[in-house]
């Protein structure tokens, strides 16, 4: 499996992940099939967010509404591991339950991408970065 990853939003998520290391940086993954275009980051509303993540429902339901309304879709999330692996924890395997959903792993500048297979399975995913505005290689 490959999922295509645009400059721009492999850049954002980085920088994102990278300007709250003692913190799960969270947001969502847009595009089209097997190419994100934007990454959105969003608030963490976890309890604890030094070792769990919540995506902010409300930047969510504005993503859905924004994919029914045929405008993109919501590929996936991304979230970093501040003292973890790019690989997902057990926390994770709890959550995952979308399945087709892609997952964006950072943990010490490392990037990694998963697919949610079955409710609690992952699978790797092969992240290619691909130029703004084009499918990628």
């Amino acid at each position: 499996m490959k999922l295509n990853i645009a400059r721009s939003a492999h850049d954002r998520v980085l920088e994102h992940c990278a300007a709250t290391p003692t913190v799960e940086a969270c947001g969502l993954l847009i595009g089209r099939s097997g190419h994100v275009e934007r990454a959105v980051p969003t608030p963490n509303r976890a309890r604890n967010p030094a070792i769990a993540f919540e995506i902010d429902p409300s930047a969510l339901f504005a993503a859905i509404r924004d994919e029914r309304a045929g405008k993109y879709r919501v590929l996936g999330h991304f979230h970093s591991h501040p003292c973890g692996e790019a690989q997902p924890s057990d926390r994770d395997r709890e959550m995952a339950l979308d399945v087709g959903r892609y997952w964006i792993i950072v943990a010490s500048g490392r990037m990694a991408a998963w697919q949610v297979v079955a409710p609690g399975q992952f699978a790797a995913v092969e992240l290619c970065l691909a130029s703004d505005g084009s499918e990628g290689q």
